[in-house]
């Protein structure tokens, strides 16, 4: 379902230059909420439960790695859904290296895990906390990830999401973590 719905960012880029993220937000924005809600409905009946990972990926300069989607509005912590058979170290492994070029140099610890009612009643979100990678080269801009970058948590991009945010300071600030995503 994923692939049918990612847009030939390469092409595109090539005929209008940088002006991608501008169209991807254009023809994304009105069908989000009908987009979101086709996935969950496919996901209800494909899995009992949802359950992604994400990484709060901190470098050397104490900057956290943000991406943005084609395919959803704002900044978000790079990660995605565990697949069929596929463990969370091994899908937080996969989105990174997918989402941001990056490897781990070891097992990140594992931060905590939300309930995330807003997307459904049955979605779940693993949040590990990355200090030990390394990325050979700044990933390329494609269908799903139009835009990435480090940045201090108090320079954070003004289309970061809410619920990025509060994991930023969850983790920074050392205080627990919320139940809810």
């Amino acid at each position: 379902m994923r692939e049918a719905l990612r847009l030939s960012a390469h092409s595109t880029r090539r005929r209008h230059g940088n002006s991608l993220p501008m169209a991807v937000e254009t023809l994304r924005r009105p069908f989000e909420p009908a987009l979101r809600r086709v996935l969950h409905l496919y996901w209800r009946f494909a899995r009992g439960l949802t359950l992604g990972v994400r990484a709060l990926v901190i470098d050397g300069q104490g900057r956290v790695f943000l991406v943005k989607h084609s395919y959803i509005a704002g900044w978000h912590l790079p990660g995605g859904g565990v697949e069929v058979g596929e463990t969370l170290a091994g899908a937080l492994a996969r989105e990174l290296r997918e989402e941001g070029n990056i490897e781990l140099d070891g097992p990140p610890p594992l931060f905590a895990v939300y309930f995330n009612r807003r997307v459904s009643r049955r979605d779940h979100v693993a949040l590990y906390v990355v200090r030990a990678f390394r990325q050979s080269s700044p990933p390329r801009p494609n269908r799903e990830i139009v835009a990435h970058g480090f940045f201090a948590p108090d320079s954070l991009p003004e289309e970061t999401t809410r619920a990025t945010r509060a994991r930023i300071a969850e983790v920074l600030a050392g205080g627990a973590a919320a139940e809810l995503w």
